[in-house]
């Protein structure tokens, strides 16, 4: 079902999605060689009930922790571990809220120490390929559009678009409509209204688009062992220029003191 939220509604979203991005920042100012996946998935669920809210992942559809935690080639859905951290690596930490009904979702993919020059420009434009979608997400226009854009700047790199996987609506259910794929043609799929939230979020691999899933049932990996990256936004449409409910400011703060 596609819902289009009230004014309120599109307020109530943009506090779930500021305490994820709260939680992401908090997480940022752990990430370190050494430190485990899961020591992070802990840091990260006592902030979001510290401050009045609940895990959304945790327990959805079974997933057992906080957060996902995708490490080097693995795209999404990785499940916290005694994994520690490596020097080079790259980590997609994906986290999820529900505070006063309302769902937040937000993902950013951190490096931990330095890393290569290659694995750094596929981190950059797949952040840069998720904000040429958001340019598309205004009343009027159709997911395709968003789709289009977000597949013509990642493959504009030489990179490729994970298929399998989409963005989707939020608000009171992590998972509304539309899908939102990171790839298709203008024009296409269904219109853009005023406070309709959806996340768009493009997961770009270094090499292959195909994927697959590992014997836990929820780890994707790069069919052929490249890395991936994954950024996401959840933003409500609006006329003109869509309204962010997701900020990488305070990622971005840690980052910068690091």
């Amino acid at each position: 079902m596609i819902y289009i939220k009230t004014d309120a509604e599109v307020e109530l979203l943009r506090a779930s999605n500021m305490l994820v991005s709260r939680t992401l920042a908090e997480v940022a100012g752990h990430i370190r060689p050494g430190v485990t996946t899961l020591q992070l998935d802990s840091i990260a669920e006592t902030f979001i009930m510290d401050h009045g809210a609940l895990p959304a992942f945790k327990g959805y559809a079974g997933f057992p922790r906080t957060l996902c935690t995708s490490v080097n080639d693995e795209v999404v859905h990785g499940i916290p571990s005694d994994y520690a951290l490596r020097e080079g690596d790259i980590v997609s930490i994906d986290c999820g809220v529900i505070l006063n009904g309302f769902y937040g979702d937000s993902a950013f993919t951190f490096t931990v120490g330095e890393v290569k020059p290659e694995i750094l420009r596929l981190l950059e434009y797949t952040r840069a390929s998720l904000e040429a979608g958001v340019l598309e997400a205004v009343t009027g226009n159709r997911v395709g559009d968003i789709s289009h854009a977000v597949q013509v700047k990642a493959e504009s790199g030489g990179y490729s678009v994970v298929r399998t996987l989409v963005g989707h609506g939020l608000g009171r259910h992590l998972h509304e409509g539309p899908e939102v794929p990171n790839f298709g043609k203008r024009g296409t799929g269904t219109r853009l209204e005023r406070n309709l939230v959806i996340c768009i979020e493009p997961m770009i691999n270094m090499g292959t688009k195909n994927t697959r899933v590992e014997s836990d049932g929820w780890t994707v990996r790069t069919g052929d062992g490249k890395p991936s990256a994954h950024y996401e936004y959840a933003v409500a449409v609006r006329d003109g220029k869509a309204d962010l409910l997701t900020t990488y400011d305070y990622i971005e703060e840690v980052l910068l003191k690091r």
